[in-house]
C-alpha cells in the first residue's frame, strides 16, 4: 500500500466504493498525480460540487473526492456515524499518512475537526464558505424555516430553501443547473444522513482555532449568507497561519460559480 502519491503513474480517474467505518460504502474518485488533496463537499450536495475544478487541480495533485455518508452515490447510514472517521477511512484506504484538505460548508467543518483531532495528518487546509462546530448562528426567519423543514422532513421545502438561502445568485448564474440538480437529488437523503451524523460529541472547534497548525486558506463568496463572512473573519483572526480571500460573483456554491478563480487560489496555496 503506497504512502507516497508521487510514486503513482499518470492514470485516468478511478472510481471505487470503500467500506465505511460503521457499515455501508463511500463512493470515492481518485484523479491525477502529485501531493494528495481531499475535497469535502457541503450538506445537501455531493462531490459533483467539484466538477469544474478537478480537471485542472488533478494536473498538479493527487485529487480525491468522495460523496459524504448518505449523499450522492454513498450508501445511507442506518446507525450513528462520524464524518471525521469517514475522512480518516478514506485516507487510510489509500495509504495516505498526510493530505491537504479542501472543504466547503459542512466539509470545511469536517476538515477543521479532523485537523484538530489528527494534526499530524494535515499538510494544509482550504476552508470555503466554511461552517465551524460550536458556532452559534443568529436567529432569523429564513434559518428557522430551514431548520423546521429539516426537522419535519419536508424535503421539497428544504430544497427550495437551500436554493433561496445558499444559491442566492440563482439558476442563470454559472453552475445553476447542476446546483439545482444536486439539491433536488439529495434533499431526502440529507435528512437521513444528518439524523445519523454524530456532531455533538467533542465537536467544538471554535474555541480551539488557535491550535490549528496547518497553513490555512479561508475563502468565501461576496453573495454568500452574511454569517459565513462573520465565520470567515473569525477563522482568519484566530488560526495562526491563515489568510483570507473574498470572491465577488459567488455565493455559497463557489466552486461552481467561479471555478477558475478558486482553482488559482488553491494551486497557490496547496503544497
Amino acid at each position: 500500500m503506497t504512502t507516497n502519491s508521487r510514486e503513482r503513474s499518470d492514470v485516468p480517474p478511478r472510481e471505487v466504493r470503500i467500506p465505511a467505518p460503521d457499515g455501508g460504502r463511500l463512493w470515492v474518485e481518485r484523479n491525477g498525480t502529485g501531493s494528495p488533496v481531499v475535497l469535502l463537499h457541503g450538506a445537501g450536495m455531493d462531490s459533483r460540487l467539484w466538477n469544474a475544478i478537478v480537471p485542472e487541480l488533478a494536473r498538479h495533485h493527487d485529487v480525491i473526492r468522495y460523496d459524504a455518508r448518505g449523499l450522492g452515490r454513498s450508501t445511507r447510514p442506518d446507525k450513528p456515524f462520524s464524518d471525521v472517521e469517514d475522512l480518516r477511512a478514506v485516507l487510510n484506504h489509500f495509504g495516505l499518512r498526510r493530505a491537504a484538505l479542501v472543504g466547503l460548508s459542512m466539509g470545511g467543518e469536517t476538515a477543521l475537526d479532523f485537523a484538530l483531532a489528527h494534526p499530524e495528518r494535515v499538510t494544509a487546509l482550504a476552508l470555503i464558505g466554511a461552517s465551524v462546530s460550536g458556532h452559534v448562528w443568529p436567529q432569523s426567519p429564513e434559518l428557522s424555516a430551514y431548520a423546521t423543514a429539516r426537522r419535519e422532513r419536508a424535503t421539497a421545502t428544504l430544497a427550495e430553501l437551500e436554493l433561496a438561502i445558499w444559491a442566492a445568485m440563482g439558476r442563470t448564474a454559472p453552475g445553476g443547473e447542476l446546483i439545482e440538480t444536486m439539491v433536488a437529488s439529495n434533499a431526502e437523503q440529507r435528512v437521513v444522513s444528518e439524523e445519523h451524523c454524530v456532531l455533538s460529541m467533542g465537536r467544538d472547534a471554535e474555541p480551539h482555532l488557535a491550535d490549528i497548525a496547518a497553513p490555512t486558506l479561508v475563502v468565501h463568496g461576496e453573495h454568500d449568507h452574511p454569517e459565513i463572512a462573520v465565520i470567515a473573519e473569525r477563522l482568519v483572526a484566530d488560526i495562526p497561519r491563515a489568510c483570507g480571500e473574498t470572491i465577488s460573483d459567488a455565493d455559497h456554491y463557489l466552486p461552481l460559480r467561479t471555478p477558475e478563480r478558486l482553482t488559482k487560489l488553491l494551486l497557490s496555496h496547496l503544497p
